[in-house]
């Protein structure tokens, strides 16, 4: 069925203008609400049948409003406001994102009109309606609110202007303000919705931790080495963690000042890093296990530099391979297993040797699975201490490593210092 034949549907069921109800059941499809979903939100903004409309919404606190309300009115303080621009309609639509809060609680917003919303602005917004992303309820602001500014502020428990460190980024945030170093950068040329787009991307730190970042518009200011101010950032997930992006409305700084950035990743166990969905910069420890297939002497493809099975490339076919080196190490710390993928340079220090050697010794055995049963032999049933970067999705736990070195620590004090936690 085509949104206008939905639209028409809901119009007639609803006893309202079809026009307008086509209106706002785009806004949310073109906001990546499911069909089904943004018809069940218009029934109950619009009373499901009553001509009226559904009458007037109801006022509420923040911490009271949640998916099932279609309307609301609510009185806030702006805490954050930040441009972004989507595809709407076959062509770009600047919308304004950000939080709101009283004292009770904070929610997310969308204003499809420019309201002129700015951080600190006490307003309250008659008939905004209601979504679900994620789980959470989340305020939609356009032209059938009726959106007026207060006067009188509101005391908020909440920092006003979205300052935060990365550690305190979640994916889902919006029109956040960083002071960051950049610790590596890349410009890219990817296939992006307007044909090939030039953009960079890399690392951002700070003293709390790192996380990646894109800069979809390039600007001089973010270059590797340098310190600088980022507002209006939003931050998406990508990889199972989140990932700062940049966008045409974000204002980047030059600072005075250098960043410091911390040295030390965070350590955890494996089930509980894998509990939670992704994480950036992670620490584990654990007995390597088993060396999964796909380890030692590999070819990928020379266009995409996936690996390749046979001379065959998932998206490019048949494919000239290119020989290189990996290893996926199946880790276990007795509270939950991970893979460790090490690129080249980590496999020829457990390998102990580099790719000529591991290509000459595959053609002496004319077998180059001997290069992964060397692997084996080196790495299974030693301790390491791995840290990298680790995603997790419906094929499991990977961690990207950067560093993989055999553990020094004393197995029984650590296995005594695991009782008393579980005596505890």
């Amino acid at each position: 069925m085509e949104l206008d034949d939905h639209a028409e549907e809901l119009a007639s069921d609803l006893g309202v203008d079809k026009e307008e109800v086509k209106s706002d059941l785009q806004n949310l499809v073109e906001y990546s609400v499911p069909v089904d979903e943004a018809k069940q939100s218009l029934r109950r903004k619009y009373g499901d049948g009553s001509s009226s409309g559904g009458g007037t919404p109801s006022a509420k606190n923040v911490a009271d409003i949640t998916p099932e309300d279609g309307s609301v009115t609510v009185t806030g303080t702006v805490l954050t406001a930040g441009e972004r621009s989507i595809r709407y309609q076959g062509s770009d639509h600047v919308i304004v994102e950000g939080q709101l809060a009283d004292e009770t609680g904070r929610i997310d917003y969308t204003a499809w009109e420019d309201f002129g919303l700015e951080p600190g602005d006490t307003i309250t917004a008659g008939n905004a309606g209601v979504r679900e992303w994620d789980g959470e309820p989340e305020l939609n602001v356009g032209e059938s609110t009726a959106l007026s500014f207060e006067s009188d502020s509101l005391e908020v428990p909440y920092g006003i202007g979205g300052e935060a460190e990365l550690a305190d980024l979640e994916a889902g945030d919006r029109a956040r303000t960083l002071e960051v170093a950049v610790l590596d950068c890349e410009r890219r040329t990817i296939d992006g919705r307007d044909g090939e787009t030039e953009i960079l991307s890399g690392v951002l730190g700070d003293e709390s931790g790192r996380l990646p970042f894109t800069n979809w518009d390039p600007v001089p200011e973010i270059e590797e080495g340098a310190s600088v101010r980022i507002e209006n950032a939003y931050v998406q997930e990508f990889r199972g963690v989140p990932e700062v992006n940049v966008s045409e409305f974000s204002r980047v700084t030059h600072l005075d000042r250098e960043i410091d950035v911390g040295s030390d990743a965070t350590t955890m166990d494996v089930g509980e890093a894998v509990r939670t969905g992704g994480i950036y910069d992670v620490e584990l420890v654990g007995n390597a296990i088993a060396i999964r297939d796909g380890s030692g002497l590999i070819q990928r493809c020379p266009e995409c530099y996936r690996v390749i099975q046979k001379g065959q490339c998932r998206t490019h076919g048949d494919v000239d391979g290119i020989d290189d080196l990996r290893v996926k190490a199946i880790l276990d710390d007795g509270t939950g297993t991970v893979t460790a993928v090490l690129g080249d340079e980590l496999t020829e220090d457990v390998y102990g040797g580099d790719l000529e050697d591991a290509l000459e010794a595959a053609r002496e055995a004319m077998d180059q699975e001997v290069v992964a049963d060397e692997i084996r032999e080196n790495v299974v049933g030693r301790e390491y201490r791995v840290r990298g970067h680790l995603s997790v999705d419906e094929y499991g736990a990977n961690l990207d490593a950067e560093t993989f070195e055999e553990s020094d620590d004393d197995p029984a004090a650590r296995a005594t210092a695991f009782l008393e936690e579980v005596d505890a």
